[in-house]
């Protein structure tokens, strides 16, 4: 009475017996019916290979020896039949040597019940079989579930692949002029994102009408965080809105004047540190430039040396390193000041430039990136910044970039 109690949990799977004796069948037929099975019959291979293409049934025992298509011949044809689940197959036999047991196993047959069948035997050849469905039919649910779920990510996924796409659409707007012409000087800028938006940043706005500003900004990562935090410090630098631009004051006279770079970075730190108080750090090279008489003040915190091409060909490294802005609270941005002449340029990069690996795991470095501006020195600023990703990109070996990469040329014309 127990084994029937633990059997009834398997009650209604289809079971296909197959027999070309009438007798042999119904006694088969009667003690899978009381245990809770849908029993169909067939009497001959040929019979049973037709029910089995019209119905799947989860357990099949077959006879080995019958007229016509042999039990083993019936078991080689079901293996190959399109089914959605496995079938666990019995043969039942006569046979005993070890060859032909082999013989059937290899054509498909799970199991083997010696006639006359033993009903205790046959339960237990039947539990055997319920295990195995039963983890199978476990594996299909889990199968299931996993690709609904890979479903809903990828419909997730996609999501947030058209916000990405539109977010950086955005960032891009963040630099809406690549080329911007200031009379006695003009502004190249390039931007390339690792991934879909990143956290480098370069821009200028005007002071006054003799005074500009270039800068160059790297933020922490070069994701979703890292892209709103660039978007915050667009808008605090930010020509089009004045009266929010951090780097902006009221002159005594009442005109506009601007704090000097290195007020500028400690105003920014003190903003991330007090105000924000995110995890977040970012490099900054900032260069305020006189268009009038060439002479330019510059900050760098923590980010690549900025470079002067001069227009005789020498190249010069300015800067004294410094600190990242928001790691420090305190912490002070000394200034280098420097005089450009007419035909002169300046250089603001990302350290996704320099920091660029190759295949060995070599960086490019500040020496790696002279030698590549010195090869395309000719150029005009918008051709050189092409030719530094492109160049870039075979030091690299090809792909993506590991980090964003971005640039700034600012080209002195001296004034008119």
């Amino acid at each position: 009475m127990a084994d029937v109690r633990r059997l009834s949990a398997f009650a209604a799977r289809p079971v296909l017996v197959v027999d070309d004796s009438k007798a042999q069948r119904k006694i088969l037929q009667m003690q899978l019916t009381r245990w809770g099975y849908q029993v169909t019959e067939a009497a001959s291979g040929d019979e049973a290979l037709a029910l089995c293409r019209l119905q799947d049934f989860d357990i099949v025992l077959s006879d080995w020896m019958m007229p016509g298509m042999t039990g083993l011949a019936f078991c080689e044809a079901f293996r190959t039949l399109p089914r959605e689940g496995y079938g666990y197959f019995i043969l039942l036999t006569s046979k005993s040597e070890t060859n032909e047991i082999a013989d059937g196993l290899e054509h498909g047959a799970d199991d083997f019940l010696t006639k006359p069948v033993s009903a205790a035997e046959l339960h237990a050849r039947l539990r055997a079989g319920e295990r195995i469905l039963g983890m199978q039919d476990e594996l299909i649910e889990k199968n299931r579930l996993i690709g609904s779920t890979l479903g809903e990510l990828q419909k997730l996924y996609d999501s947030l692949d058209r916000d990405l796409i539109e977010a950086r659409k955005l960032q891009q707007t963040l630099m809406r002029d690549r080329l911007r012409d200031f009379g006695a000087g003009k502004a190249t800028l390039m931007l390339r994102p690792a991934g879909h938006v990143g956290g480098d940043l370069v821009g200028s706005f005007v002071v006054d009408t003799s005074r500009i500003v270039v800068y160059s900004v790297d933020v922490s990562g070069h994701g979703v965080a890292s892209a709103m935090m660039t978007a915050r410090l667009a808008g605090l630098l930010s020509g089009a809105s004045p009266d929010h631009n951090i780097a902006l004051r009221v002159a005594p006279d009442g005109g506009r004047d601007a704090w000097p770079p290195a007020i500028v970075a400690a105003r920014l730190n003190r903003m991330m540190l007090e105000e924000l108080q995110v995890d977040q750090y970012f490099t900054l090279g900032y260069a305020e430039i006189d268009l009038e008489t060439g002479f330019a003040t510059l900050v760098q915190a923590g980010h690549p040396h900025p470079l002067l091409l001069r227009a005789n060909g020498a190249i010069e490294r300015l800067g004294d390193g410094g600190l990242p802005i928001g790691l420090i609270e305190g912490a002070e941005y000394p200034q280098t000041s420097f005089r450009l002449q007419p035909g002169d340029r300046l250089l603001l990069v990302s350290d996704g430039i320099t920091e660029c690996p190759n295949a060995a795991g070599d960086e490019l470095g500040s020496d790696g990136l002279i030698a590549l501006l010195k090869h395309n020195s000719m150029l005009h600023s918008q051709d050189l910044l092409e030719a530094l990703l492109w160049d870039l990109n075979t030091f690299a070996g090809g792909g993506v970039f590991p980090d964003d990469v971005s640039g700034l040329i600012f080209d002195y014309l001296g004034p008119s």
